[in-house]
């Protein structure tokens, strides 16, 4: 993490990268254990790990609890995450990152006999300041599927919030009703309008690095 300080209520894009691109997501189930920390850490205070939280059987909607951060949009990528946060606590930022960054190395290392670190940093941060910044941001999040050509539409991948908009589903993860004034075909056709052009960026991007 840079040394820049984390401001509560201030919203960022907070991003994570496996070692050496190194592929941490294998299969629906890594995935979805990951959705499942991203969840359960934003909470304040744990009062187990998560993997002993998860062999009660327990939901995160179950527990009356002050939250860290409040997440509002993510990607979970082969080798990568995306999340755009808000900072509800002091250090909320940190302590969740390192909570959920420390969480999945513990289940992957112990899962696939390895050892050592799985993230190439604790983690990077950029700040959103303004209103379209955020917009623009959750639309390049969650076109990332789309963009590797993973999928060829961003509604294909389960492991982003993009369902989430584009359904109006208020029982996913992420809470962007009072930062973002969004309606789900709107919102649908300002993503997916983007997908080629995207595409075409990073072509560019990779062939300037080459």
């Amino acid at each position: 993490m840079d040394s820049q300080r984390i401001v509560t209520d201030e919203i960022y894009h907070v991003y994570s990268k496996s070692i050496a691109e190194y592929v941490i997501f294998n299969n629906d189930f890594e995935y979805s254990r990951m959705r499942e920390v991203i969840e359960y850490y934003r909470i304040e205070r744990p009062f187990v790990r998560f993997s002993r939280f998860k062999e009660r059987n327990m939901q995160v909607k179950q527990l009356d609890v002050k939250r860290l951060v409040q997440i509002i949009c993510y990607c979970i990528m082969p080798t990568h995450i995306h999340l755009v946060l808000k900072q509800l606590k002091d250090k909320g930022i940190s302590v969740f990152m390192s909570n959920v960054l420390n969480s999945y190395s513990r289940y992957f290392n112990i899962k696939h006999n390895r050892k050592g670190p799985l993230w190439e940093s604790s983690f990077k941060k950029v700040l959103v300041e303004s209103d379209a910044q955020l917009l623009h941001l959750t639309r390049y999040i969650h076109l990332n599927p789309a963009t590797a050509y993973i999928v060829n539409n961003p509604e294909d991948w389960k492991w982003s919030s993009y369902r989430e908009y584009i359904s109006g589903n208020k029982e996913g993860i992420c809470e962007y009703d009072n930062v973002l004034d969004i309606k789900p075909e709107e919102y649908k056709k300002f993503v997916e309008d983007r997908i080629s052009y995207q595409r075409e960026l990073a072509k560019i991007k990779d062939m300037i690095l080459e």
